[in-house]
């Protein structure tokens, strides 16, 4: 079932109408097949929900950087993106408490030493 679930995270992305077919089609399940899928399903859900509030949280540190201290460039850009949700969080403090670009720039380059890091 984690394999399909996997598939149809990366693969599928349902519209209205189609979300109304397998809807129904879920209704004519049994009532066990019903829980399997609809474990599946909130499994997404909340994938998808985390997924939206790691690149929210990226998204806005990235504007607060940049009207901070200017664009970017690819290796900080890319530090960043392989930030997890915790190190963003502690990005956001770093970011109220840091004086000049070096700072943030050594904050950056620490953290992509350290073991937490998303392979």
């Amino acid at each position: 079932m984690q394999l399909i679930s996997g598939f149809v995270d990366t693969y599928l992305t349902l519209n209205q109408a189609e979300e109304t077919i397998f809807k129904e089609a879920i209704a004519e399940f049994s009532p066990l097949e019903q829980e399997d899928v609809m474990q599946l399903t909130t499994s997404w859900m909340l994938q998808g929900i985390e997924q939206g509030i790691e690149r929210g949280q990226k998204s806005l540190l990235l504007k607060q950087i940049r009207h901070r201290f200017g664009e970017l460039n690819a290796v900080n850009l890319s530090r960043i993106d392989i930030l997890t949700v915790p190190q963003l969080e502690q990005l956001g403090e770093v970011l109220l408490d840091c004086s000049d670009f070096a700072e943030l720039e050594q904050w950056l380059a620490a953290q992509s030493e350290t073991p937490e890091r998303k392979i």
